[in-house]
């Protein structure tokens, strides 16, 4: 049972990591479904994260090289693609470490999350109402500000149930930026991000997790990796066809529906 509940997890962080939906919000709520503690297996969901984070690199594999390669030939698109991450990486750096203690106590809340999806769900509706995205060159052609503001919008997402995609995605489209830019900066965005998350949580709890639990992560982080890919490539055909209403009236549905059933328990 306990190797199914991974093989589940697993599911879920694949799913809904790179979609604006919150995968730690799911996580909480699959692992309340589950009947498990939520706080024994907060580390594990961190654990797997890598998994999710290597369908990225995988993904854009190509891309990531000619930046790599551009940046020793003094490329200004490539120079500026870096740029434009490290300046969105760092507000997070600074938050999660100065209320790093705090944040961990709210992923054990399954409270929070529904209500972050809900109230995250008609934030969507309201940016893909009103914002007013323009052409874009991709990812090195946002500016300064843009990635600045983009970045402090995702330390929302230190609340569980609030997404970090979503964070990042609606806050660069309420600044302009097309849903295909949007989207991919979102995804690029993940790697110093959940990265640095993933090493931070894991030294901490470093003593929390066993040679028992090493079999149970390495399959967790190969189901997200599987299952990421795959999202990752239809994720964007969605969006660029029906936009982000449908991930919208997803949040509000599951939201409701898991705080009718935690005030019923």
């Amino acid at each position: 049972m306990i190797w199914l509940t991974a093989i589940i997890l697993g599911i879920v962080e694949g799913l809904t990591e790179f979609l604006p939906v919150s995968s730690t919000g799911h996580l909480i709520l699959a692992t309340e479904l589950l009947g498990y503690d939520a706080a024994k297996w907060a580390v594990f969901n961190i654990a797997i994260q890598p998994g999710a984070i290597l369908a990225i690199v995988v993904l854009y594999r190509h891309l990531f090289w000619d930046m790599f390669v551009g940046l020793f030939r003094g490329d200004r698109q490539a120079i500026a693609f870096v740029r434009n991450l490290l300046l969105a990486f760092f507000p997070a750096v600074i938050l999660g470490l100065a209320f790093g203690d705090y944040i961990e106590m709210l992923l054990e809340n399954a409270v929070v999350v529904a209500w972050a999806l809900v109230i995250g769900g008609f934030g969507i509706l309201l940016v893909e109402r009103f914002a007013k995205p323009e052409e874009s060159g991709g990812v090195a052609a946002m500016s300064v500000r843009q990635s600045i503001v983009v970045g402090i919008v995702q330390c929302l997402a230190m609340i569980p149930g609030v997404s970090r995609s979503g964070a990042t995605i609606m806050g660069a489209m309420a600044l302009g930026v097309d849903r295909k830019t949007a989207a991919e900066f979102s995804f690029f965005l993940a790697l110093p991000t959940l990265t640095g998350a993933t090493v931070l949580q894991l030294f901490k709890h470093r003593d929390a997790i066993t040679s028992n639990d090493l079999g149970l992560i390495a399959v967790g982080a190969f189901v997200s990796f599987i299952v990421a890919w795959a999202v990752i490539k239809a994720f964007l055909a969605i969006v660029t066809r029906y936009g982000f209403a449908p991930f919208a009236w997803y949040r509000i549905l599951v939201g409701g529906a898991a705080l009718i059933w935690l005030a019923m328990r």
